[in-house]
C-alpha cells in the first residue's frame, strides 16, 4: 500500500487524503489563481482520491468517504472548468473519438478526458456510453480520427473493449491506415491492453490525456 502523505498535509494530496473538502478546495483556487496547469492540479487531486481508496479498502473511511472524495473532485472540476476553457491551443491538434463501450454505462471518467482534451485544443467527438463495437467503426470510418478511447468501468467491458479493437482493426484498410487504439478505466492494466489487442491503456484521466497527446504527436511526425 502506498504510504499516505501524512508529512505534506497542506498539500492538495494530502488535504483530499484528509478528505479536507474546503481546504483542498481553496488550494485549488489558490493554484488556479497562480496559473498552475489544471493537468498538474487534476493529477495531484487523483493521487489523493487514490489514497482514500486505499484508506476505504484498509478500513479506515466507510463508503461516505468515497462519496465525499468524489464531491470534492466534481468541485475541483467546476473550479477548473474556466481555466481549462481558457488554454491556448497547442500545436499537437488532432481529433479523438471517444465512447463507452457496449455493456458499460460509466461515463464520468470519460467526460473528465473529454474537457481535458478539449481544453489542449483536440476536436473530440464522443458518441456516449453502451456504444455497439459496429457503431465505433462506422464512426471511425466517417470521422477519421487520429486516436480512439475506450472506456469502461466494469470488468465486463473488457470484453466490449475486445471486440471494438477487433471491428477497428477489420476496418483498417477502409481507413488507410491503422488507427491506435487506448482503453482506460479503474481495472484496466497492461494485461488488459495485451488481450483486447489495444495499443495504450490508462486507469487515470490525466495519465490517459498524456497518452493521447504523445501517440498523436508521434503520428503526425
Amino acid at each position: 500500500m502506498t504510504p499516505v502523505p501524512d508529512d505534506d498535509p497542506a498539500s492538495l494530496v494530502g488535504r483530499i487524503a484528509a478528505l479536507d473538502e474546503q481546504g483542498a478546495l481553496d488550494t485549488v483556487r489558490a493554484r488556479a489563481e497562480a496559473g498552475d496547469d489544471p493537468l498538474a492540479i487534476i493529477e495531484d487531486c487523483q493521487l489523493g482520491m487514490r489514497y482514500v481508496g486505499e484508506h476505504y479498502q484498509s478500513g479506515r473511511y466507510f463508503i461516505s468517504g468515497l462519496i465525499m472524495a468524489g464531491e470534492i473532485f466534481r468541485e475541483t472540476m467546476e473550479i477548473l472548468e474556466p481555466c481549462l476553457a481558457e488554454a491556448p491551443r497547442r500545436s499537437e491538434e488532432g481529433t479523438v473519438l471517444l465512447c463507452t463501450v457496449q455493456g458499460d454505462i460509466h461515463d464520468i471518467g470519460k467526460s473528465i478526458v473529454d474537457i481535458l482534451l478539449r481544453s489542449y485544443g483536440f476536436t473530440v467527438h464522443d458518441l456516449g456510453v453502451d456504444i455497439p463495437a459496429a457503431e465505433v467503426a462506422r464512426q471511425a470510418l466517417a470521422l477519421a480520427p487520429d486516436i480512439v478511447g475506450l472506456s469502461g468501468l466494469l470488468s465486463a467491458a473488457a470484453e466490449g473493449m475486445k471486440a471494438t479493437v477487433a471491428e477497428l482493426r477489420r476496418v483498417a484498410p477502409d481507413l488507410g491506415r491503422p488507427v491506435p487504439v487506448i482503453i482506460g478505466g479503474g481495472q484496466i492494466n497492461e494485461q488488459a491492453r495485451e488481450w483486447t489487442g489495444a495499443d495504450l491503456w490508462t486507469n487515470d484521466a490525466a495519465r490517459g490525456v498524456r497518452l493521447i497527446r504523445e501517440a498523436v504527436a508521434a503520428g503526425r511526425r
